[in-house]
């Protein structure tokens, strides 16, 4: 058996795997990032317990499914949301809190390394979280001895070794196949002569490769009551990133994929290399080093999960009782596609927080409409599903206008396709490409971590021959066409969705 720890922005998510690499148990936990002293961070304590509460939950689930509790493992992999600020004393202890991919406080260090680099660093960026507390002369740069990922550090808590998987390595600093970029390390000691950064980024290694085991320490952080093994073989930890790549079959040329949920982001594997930089496009890897383009936006499904609850409060006043949320998402996901095409001439702006492709530094979430709008509870979801797409769209123009890349077709995963068909549809008109979900959608990164997992333990030659003839053989998944309707609809969307952004700025600027 193989297990994958994946924490995402709202939930901590385990999925073991068989011999068969399909799913045997799951574990969940739910957590809540935090806005504090301007940063939006996650404390180290919630790490930890969140990691002993999800396993926990995994450990029941298997232990009523088959009668025992975990032992041991043939392989376990951890995964986690890309980028952010960790960085670590020479005893390994955090030295600030964990900033986190949200953050957009670091635009001045990003401009000069994207400059200096002629490569984009984006705001999220590791390196770009350093090189602002450098400019800003934070105390704790001089103590630095290392910084890695939210990923990186379960791993090293766990293993004792602080290594990182090449794609998520990428989001830290830029690499070059399966190194970082040696110029640019070079260019970055001229830049900042006091951090050593050679020493200070992680060791890479690539999917497949061995990257430590259970500590006792580790086996015990996991597992308190002391029941699971020390000794077991970790892969190299990924970002949710890869994990998803992973997950949807979407690691060879010229395949794309979409994760949707508190953020959303697109990759498309590349065959050749983009003309130019673009600062709405970063250059990263798959987790065996192919070059990938992502599309990355803060804001997706964080306004719509408050419309969510607002409804469900609403139907338990009227009911008197408190409905399944579940079935609330069911319904108000597929009320949507009884909306009209164009959401009935609503406008949304999903913005929680900043939004780096659009330069929002904070958000302000709105729903704005005309006096003739038809303000309909269908028109309200779709285009409140609609803004999750929005800022995706207007960021994949770079690569599908601009660089005149043809998408055939797009794999999509993440909580926003737990609904069946009603994102997956509406997606599909936004972009105007073929959406494909996979039955294990759902399961996200979680089940990409334990499968690079797997692949560790696999005699196969490469990743993307093991994903497709033992993994994705028999799993085709489901395909949604673009509606021509739809494709219109949303298009005529986007142009109000751009003309609310200059509402949006006044927003941010009056409302404190």
């Amino acid at each position: 058996m193989f297990l994958g720890i994946e924490f995402g922005s709202t939930r901590i998510k385990a999925v073991l795997i068989g011999e068969d690499l399909s799913p045997i148990a799951i574990g969940t936990h739910s957590w809540e990032n935090r806005l504090e002293n301007g940063f939006w961070t996650y404390r180290y304590p919630d790490i930890l317990e969140g990691l002993q509460e999800c396993y926990r939950s995994l450990n029941a689930d298997y232990e009523a499914n088959h009668g025992k509790k975990i032992v041991t493992l043939s392989g376990i992999g951890v995964s986690a949301m890309m980028h952010g600020y960790l960085p670590l004393d020479t005893q390994g202890q955090a030295l600030v809190p964990f900033r986190t991919w949200r953050n957009t406080t670091t635009g001045e260090a990003a401009h000069q390394l994207s400059e200096a680099f002629d490569f984009n660093i984006p705001l999220r960026w590791s390196i770009a979280h350093l090189h602002q507390a450098v400019l800003n002369g934070e105390a704790h740069v001089k103590d630095t001895a290392c910084i890695t990922t939210l990923a990186g550090y379960v791993h090293l808590k766990l293993t004792g070794e602080n290594v990182l998987g090449v794609g998520d390595a990428s989001g830290v600093f830029p690499v070059n196949g399966l190194e970082y970029d040696k110029k640019m390390v070079a260019k970055y000691a001229g830049l900042a002569p006091q951090i050593d950064i050679a020493n200070v980024l992680p060791r890479i290694l690539n999917a497949g490769e061995a990257a430590g085991k259970l500590t006792l320490e580790g086996a015990r952080l996991l597992d308190p009551t002391g029941t699971l093994q020390a000794g077991i073989p970790f892969c190299p930890p990924e970002g949710d990133a890869g994990t998803g790549m992973v997950a949807t079959n979407s690691i060879a040329k010229n395949t794309g994929n979409i994760s949707a949920g508190t953020s959303i982001f697109a990759m498309l594997v590349l065959e050749n290399s983009l003309s130019r930089r673009y600062a709405e496009i970063d250059m990263v890897t798959t987790p065996d080093g192919k070059p990938v383009a992502m599309v990355h936006c803060n804001n997706c499904s964080t306004d719509l999960d408050a419309w969510i609850r607002l409804f469900t409060e609403a139907s338990q006043k009227i009911s008197g009782a408190k409905p399944d949320i579940s079935d609330v998402y069911e319904k108000l996901y597929t009320h949507a596609l009884e909306g009209e095409p164009d959401g009935g001439g609503l406008c949304a702006v999903s913005y929680h927080s900043g939004e780096h492709n659009t330069g929002f530094d904070e958000g302000r979430p709105l729903l704005v409409r005309l006096p003739e709008a038809k303000f309909s509870l269908a028109n309200t979801m779709r285009a409140l599903l609609y803004a999750s797409f929005a800022t995706l769209k207007l960021g994949m123009e770079s690569i599908t206008v601009k660089e005149r890349v043809r998408i055939e077709k797009i794999y999509a995963h993440g909580g926003l396709f737990t609904v069946k068909k009603a994102a997956q549809t509406l997606l599909a008109g936004a972009l105007n490409v073929p959406i494909t979900v996979m039955q294990t959608a759902g399961e996200g990164g979680a089940w990409g971590i334990a499968l690079l997992a797997a692949y560790m333990a696999h005699e196969a030659p490469t990743l993307d021959k093991f994903l497709s003839a033992y993994v994705f053989k028999n799993n085709a998944g489901e395909t949604i066409n673009p509606a021509q309707e739809d494709v219109q609809g949303f298009e005529n969307f986007l142009q109000r969705f751009v003309a609310g952004l200059e509402i949006e700025r006044v927003a941010v600027e009056k409302l404190k």
